[in-house]
């Protein structure tokens, strides 16, 4: 794929056309222009070549040259620069990548790794709508950021899905290992979309508040609107996470309280039992002078005692809940 997607200049919201790299410096001196430069895991020497058109600082050039950045908005100057983890699901999986931004007034710059959608549609869109597209690269950043938390959105509707089909099957008194597994591979899943989730919240906190060269003020409702969706998906993944581990609880509970009415049965037969085993115990042990042995009635009447004694205690267990 190559490194470029996309590379177009924008003046006053209206799209003046694509622009080549080396031809950028003299695009940004025009009023009310700004370029829209979108790439993919771009080389060293290529990210070089950027840094020299855009006067960006070389912090920033080595972090966007290395994937696996923690998200995190810095300042350098007076440009911003942003990573943001993005998440798609590939083949049944959730992957994530990362966006990273530079921004400054004039320019927006978008350097992706990993697992991401792209931005054309984006792009596209916000092009429809040439009158904030003239607020400059901040409304660019703002609809890339509506798009990243709204994957995140949707991904979370599939694992409330899941969740669904697991807190069913936690509620059983028998015990599931694969149930058990399912629910600790969708905390773990929960945990990465809300650790993605997380830092676009302060992110955008700091952009409502400050940066107003990069988000004016028009902007900022927007910005917010990205925050509010965020916090949905960090509230929803808290809440998921939670009701899985009291599932989980439960359905623990659940089973030891079955294995106790196992053990309660069990301990009530086994008392039922006792009885004709102590009787005839008594009389297996061959004593001579046993009075009971010459009885013509003694072998009738110590079965109807034994019998007696285990009706009487199963009844009594019975009503006690042990049987």
């Amino acid at each position: 794929m190559d490194k470029v997607i996309n590379s177009v200049a924008y003046q006053a919201g209206r799209r003046i056309g694509e622009v080549t790299i080396d031809d950028i410096s003299e695009v940004l001196k025009q009023p009310d222009a700004f370029v829209w430069l979108g790439l993919f895991a771009p080389d060293d020497a290529f990210m070089r070549k950027i840094q020299q058109e855009f006067h960006l600082h070389d912090l920033a050039i080595e972090d966007a040259l290395t994937a696996h950045q923690r998200p995190k908005l810095e300042t350098y100057g007076d440009s911003l620069f942003i990573v943001v983890k993005t998440a798609q699901r590939v083949d049944d999986k959730i992957q994530y990548g990362e966006t990273h931004f530079f921004v400054g007034a004039h320019f927006l710059i978008t350097v992706r790794h990993g697992a991401s959608s792209s931005y054309a549609a984006i792009r596209a869109r916000a092009e429809e709508t040439p009158e904030l597209l003239a607020k400059g690269p901040g409304f660019a950043l703002y609809s890339i950021l509506d798009f990243v938390v709204d994957n995140y959105r949707e991904i979370i509707g599939q694992y409330e899905t899941q969740f669904d089909g697991i807190e069913s099957a936690m509620f059983k008194s028998e015990f599931d290992p694969q149930a058990v597994e399912e629910v600790y591979r969708l905390r773990r899943d929960l945990l990465a979309m809300h650790n993605a989730a997380v830092p676009i919240d302060d992110i955008c906190n700091q952009l409502i508040h400050l940066h107003e060269a990069v988000i004016p003020k028009e902007l900022r409702a927007y910005i917010r609107d990205v925050q509010d969706h965020a916090h949905q998906v960090i509230t929803l993944t808290d809440d998921m996470r939670e009701m899985l581990t009291n599932a989980m609880h439960v359905n623990l509970a659940m089973v030891s309280v079955r294995q106790n009415e196992v053990v309660k049965r069990l301990a009530g037969w086994g008392a039922i039992l006792a009885v004709p085993t102590v009787i005839f115990s008594l009389y297996g042990m061959n004593f001579a002078s046993m009075p009971e042995l010459k009885m013509p009635w003694g072998y009738p009447v110590t079965l109807l005692v034994t019998l007696a004694g285990c009706v009487a205690l199963h009844r009594k267990l019975k009503r006690s809940g042990w049987l």
